[in-house]
């Protein structure tokens, strides 16, 4: 590079680069499911799982089979409707812990209602505040 030429932006660290990525995957899966793109949500959903926390992987999992189960019902595959979204509502059923990102607790309550009862596809939002990741609770 010349001494003329002007400099790029400074690089985004690391740490802040993936948490902005995992947040904006997290507003993908979410818009994605909402729209009605299962298979989509599926995949936003999973690149946040593969990054979580341990202790939140199970959530995660859930709102993935959740757009699976989601995407079973499209199809019309009702054992498979019955098969991963029950595997879902067990792994959401156990409660998020606080600045997780997506509100679980209407949403398998919903899921129950959609998955048991053939109720409507419950929508999935975004919890009230959405610290995650780099939550200031973490130390």
């Amino acid at each position: 590079m010349s001494r003329d030429a002007a400099p790029g932006p400074a690089p985004v660290p690391e740490g802040a680069r993936g948490a902005a990525d995992v947040a904006e995957a997290v507003r993908r899966g979410v818009t994605l499911y909402n729209a009605g793109r299962f298979w989509e949500a599926h995949e936003a959903l999973e690149a946040v799982w593969r990054r979580a926390p341990a202790a939140e992987r199970p959530l995660w999992q859930g709102l993935i089979q959740a757009a699976a189960a989601m995407l079973h019902r499209e199809r019309g595959n009702r054992h498979g409707l019955l098969a991963v979204g029950g595997a879902a509502i067990g792994r959401l059923s156990a409660g998020a812990p606080p600045g997780f990102p997506v509100e679980t607790a209407r949403f398998v309550q919903a899921l129950r209602r959609c998955v048991n009862e053939g109720g409507p596809v419950p929508p999935m939002e975004h919890a009230a505040a959405e610290r995650y990741p780099g939550r200031t609770d973490e130390r």
